[in-house]
């Protein structure tokens, strides 16, 4: 294992995915795992090569946690996530607290309506998304109602826009 090869490796990665510093890290220090056990050899040795790698990938803009926070805290919002569950996912993925409250901070910014209106757009999404409420059909929504609200709760939306939700109509946003 060369610097050259985990170089290789680490930009093979990038040009397939968007990823935060430590989603680097944590593909190389995999890698490197594999392959130090394929060769009988410890791959702690290898931990200072990883991280100068992941270091020099910073250095040229490869990876920017700020960036990658933005990006997918706006995928997710199409897909109907929540705050809580968007800066879940996004604490999952390695990126810093300050940096998934910059991206909703800046996510706030730019758009024309407060939190709670991000947040309900979001909300409708979801319930699109998955069917709920207005998106059942008529006959079944009155008997799913009590699901459809616990679904929306698992998914981090307040009860009160999960009630707005579920018991409003298809055109209100």
């Amino acid at each position: 294992m060369t610097a050259a090869w985990l170089e290789r490796v680490a930009l093979h990665y990038l040009e397939r995915y968007s990823a935060s510093t430590e989603m680097l890290r944590r593909t190389l220090a995999r890698r490197v795992a594999k392959r130090a056990r394929a060769r009988d050899e410890d791959p702690a040795a290898f931990a200072d090569l990883v991280e100068a790698v992941v270091a020099r990938a910073r250095g040229a803009g490869l990876v920017d946690d700020a960036r990658f926070a933005r990006a997918r805290l706006a995928t997710l919002r199409r897909r109907g996530t929540s705050s809580r569950g968007a800066s879940a996912k996004l604490a999952a993925k390695g990126v810093p607290r300050a940096e998934i409250e910059a991206a909703m901070a800046a996510e706030q910014e730019s758009s024309d309506a407060e939190a709670p209106g991000i947040d309900a757009q979001a909300a409708h999404a979801y319930a699109k998304r998955r069917r709920l409420g207005p998106h059942r059909r008529p006959d079944t929504r009155a008997a799913h109602r009590d699901r459809d609200l616990a679904a929306m709760a698992r998914a981090g939306f307040s009860y009160d826009l999960a009630k707005q939700v579920v018991d409003g109509e298809i055109g209100e946003a």
